[in-house]
Parts: C-alpha cells; structure tokens; sequence
C-alpha cells in the first residue's frame, strides 16, 4: 500500500511535489497490485487517468513528506560517515538501488519478515536488475527475534557508524518489540541515527472507536491492525529513556512539514481547497483533530534520533 503511495506520487508533473521514488511503480506487478485490490490506490494505478479521491491524496501526501524527509537525512548520514545503513521493515524499499552511488561505499541491511522480503526479492530482481554487491537482505520477526541476534549474523559492525530507518512499521509491532529493537539500536556507534515513523496510544484509541476511519478497514482485513502507539504527550521522554537524542520530531500533517514538504512554489498547499472552494468537511477527521488535540498528541508523526556519545566507563 506505501508502494502504492509512493508510485501514485512518483507520476506528479511537477518536480517540486514528485515523490522522489521513481522505482516504487516497478516493482508493484499485477500479483502486487491484486494483494491491495480493495484499496482506492490500486484502482487509480491500474488506471492511469483516474482521478485520486481524498483518501488517496492523504497516503500520497503522506508518502511523500516521508520519503523526502528520510532521502534527505540518508544523504546527511552518508556525508558525516555512516558506513552502514539498516532498513528496518524494507518492505518495497528500494533506496538501495535509487542511491546505489551515494551508498557505494556503505553496507546496506534490508531487514523484514521472510516472507514479504522473498516477494520483494522476486521482484527487484525481475523489475530492478541484479542485487547490488553491497546489499545483504536479513530476515526478522520483530515480535519473536532480537535486532542484535539477526544483525550479528549478517555481517553487521556495531562498532561502525549506522543510519538506521523505521518506516511504516512501529505500529504493527508490540510493545516488547518495539522496546527492544530502539534498545539494540540505542547501542549502535555514537553517532549513529534513526528516522522512524509512530503513532500515539490516542490513535489506536480512536481507531477502534472508529473502525471505518481512513485505511482501517483495509488494515483490519489484512489482518495488519496497529497495535502500538507512544505515550501520549510524552514521545519526546519515551526515546529519551530508552537512551536517545531527540534531534527533530514533527506531525506528518503539521504546520512545520507542510511548509516543508506540501506547499507549492506558487504557495499553494497539497490538499487544500482551490480558492474561493468550500471546505472540504470530514467529521471523522473533526473528531479525531478534537481528540487527539485533548491528548496532546498527533495523528501520525516522524522523528530522527541520535546515538549520543556514551561517557568514559
């Protein structure tokens, strides 16, 4: 579905707001496609002059605030010398061929169940081309095996510095999980750092209040509901305890990614209504805005993390 996201947004005419992902639609084949057939995003990419609906644009803008943000800091963890670069929950990922010349001096671990890992093999290798020679696929269950077993196995360096990446993933893990992958990787080389995505406990809440919200449907039919979120207000705390420095952390939505990411050169804002356009007026999304403005949290959000120096024993 992400793939889907970033393919729809990867076809935008203007550069300025294109996904940058040019090689997600290569890998999405028609097997791929009937995996997600229920999903508006199929639909619109099977047919190419179809017209994205709301909930489409939301993925699309979505996908497109965090492929931006992460290609952005992979490039600044590669230029302070990260040699090493673990993709956790891969996925569709396909950073190891876009940046195949930024990254040919850097290890690349795509880390993720054995069974989305093997279809995405299957059709990297028949839509991409050969495996790069720097690229080492890792297989995880990330609610049954530890980060630091599986790596160790693979050729992994803990003593080197590491860009790690947690897209799409955290809230399909429990909690125990997601604690001990953030506490592997809090052990990494000072220096090292994270880009993930979270959501708050407040989402999960009003998502099971609200079973027909956005994708949930979707989701719960896949038999892949989201089962985690981070305390509400205090985000900042949880990553600090279990060992990080909090570098950035903003909503996906929020005032600061939209200017960044969403708003046009002529000012405009993806999503938004034209001019002179009545608002577009969603009650869902009006109760959730009002419940998770009492939590004082966010819907969705993206934070980088730091490895910090560890003092003299």
């Amino acid at each position: 579905m992400v793939a889907a996201g970033r393919a729809l947004g990867a076809r935008e005419p203007d550069p300025a707001m294109r996904n940058p992902d040019w090689l997600a639609e290569k890998l999405l084949g028609p097997e791929e496609l009937a995996l997600i057939q229920e999903h508006p995003l199929a639909a619109t990419l099977i047919n190419r002059g179809a017209k994205p609906i709301f909930e489409e644009l939301g993925t699309v803008a979505a996908m497109l605030v965090r492929t931006k943000f992460i290609d952005e800091a992979l490039r600044q963890a590669v230029e302070d010398g990260a040699r090493q670069y673990v993709i956790l929950g891969a996925g569709f990922d396909t950073r190891a061929h876009r940046f195949a010349k930024q990254l040919r001096e850097v290890m690349v671990f795509e880390v993720d169940t054995e069974a989305t890992q093997a279809r995405k093999r299957r059709r990297a290798e028949a839509a991409l081309g050969p495996t790069p020679q720097n690229l080492t696929y890792v297989t995880i269950d990330f609610n049954r095996q530890k980060l630091a077993d599986v790596l160790a196995g693979a050729g992994y360096d803990p003593a080197l510095r590491t860009f790690f990446t947690w897209e799409g993933v955290t809230m399909y893990v429990g909690e125990g999980g997601v604690r001990e992958t953030l506490q592997t990787i809090a052990q990494a080389a000072p220096g090292s750092r994270l880009v993930l995505d979270y959501a708050t406990r407040a989402v999960l809440d009003f998502m099971a209040k609200s079973p027909d919200y956005g994708s949930s449907p979707f989701l719960a039919k896949w038999g892949e509901p989201w089962v985690f979120g981070l305390p509400d207000g205090r985000e900042q705390d949880f990553f600090e305890e279990l060992g990080f420095r909090v570098c950035q952390r903003f909503p996906v939505f929020g005032p600061e990614s939209i200017k960044r990411y969403l708003t046009r050169p002529d000012g405009t804002v993806i999503g938004a209504p034209a001019p002179g356009a009545p608002p577009r007026l969603n009650p869902q999304r009006q109760n959730m805005a009002s419940v998770l403005s009492e939590s004082g949290s966010s819907y969705y959000s993206l934070a980088e993390l730091a490895v910090p120096d560890r003092p003299n024993a």
